[in-house]
């Protein structure tokens, strides 16, 4: 697997890699990822194909589906350590 191209963004980090015929496309910020394999349909030969293909409404999408793993993984966290205002200090006698 090899980076063959980047995409900027003010916010992300967005990388563009081919394995053998196959593409991927790795969209990252502070705390989680998301990869589309586009395989390797030959649409998507030129870096700059991909750059067009990651348009504005697509990337709306992305950022809403890394609020929802922030919103899932908070949830998940609060599930398994509920929040106990009453344990928090050690009870002084």
């Amino acid at each position: 697997m090899r980076i063959i191209g980047e995409i900027p963004h003010p916010s992300l980090k967005i990388s563009i890699f081919k394995t053998g015929d196959r593409v991927s496309v790795k969209f990252e910020n502070e705390r989680y990822e998301q990869t589309f394999k586009l395989g390797a349909d030959e649409r998507f030969a030129s870096v700059e194909t991909i750059q067009q293909w990651a348009d504005a409404p697509f990337m709306q999408q992305v950022q809403q589906t890394f609020q929802q793993m922030h919103q899932a993984h908070f949830s998940a966290l609060s599930r398994l350590f509920p929040s106990d205002a009453g344990g928090m200090f050690e009870e002084i006698i």
